[in-house]
C-alpha cells in the first residue's frame, strides 16, 4: 500500500482561508492584534531582562503596576507616549516603521 504524501500550506495560505485576505477588515484587525502581542511580549521581555518588576517599571513610566500588566498582555491600546515612556525607562531602542499601501 502506498502512502499519499500530505498536502503543505504555507501560513499565509491558511490565513488567507480562515481569516481573510489581505486589505479585508477582518485581516487588518487580525493583523493589528498580533502586532499588539508581539510588542506586549517585548515589554515584558525587556523588563524581565532588566529584572523589574512589572509595580518598578510603573513607577519609572509614572504609571500603575495595572496599566503595565495591560500592556504586556496587550489588553489597551496604549497612547504611543506611553508606549516610549516605557521603552526609555527600559533602555531600548525602538523604531516604529511606516508603511505606505
Amino acid at each position: 500500500m502506498k502512502k499519499q504524501a500530505l498536502k503543505v500550506y504555507t501560513l499565509e495560505e491558511v490565513t488567507d482561508k480562515h481569516i481573510g485576505q489581505r486589505g479585508t477588515p477582518q485581516r487588518e484587525a487580525f493583523e493589528n492584534e498580533l502586532r499588539l502581542d508581539l510588542l506586549g511580549d517585548a515589554i515584558r521581555e525587556a523588563r524581565r531582562a532588566r529584572q523589574l518588576t512589572q509595580e518598578e517599571l510603573g513607577q519609572l513610566v509614572g504609571v500603575q503596576k495595572a496599566q503595565i500588566s495591560k500592556l504586556e498582555n496587550s489588553m489597551t491600546d496604549a497612547r504611543i507616549e506611553t508606549l516610549l515612556k516605557v521603552f526609555k525607562a527600559l533602555k531600548v531602542r525602538v523604531r516604529f516603521e511606516v508603511e505606505m499601501v
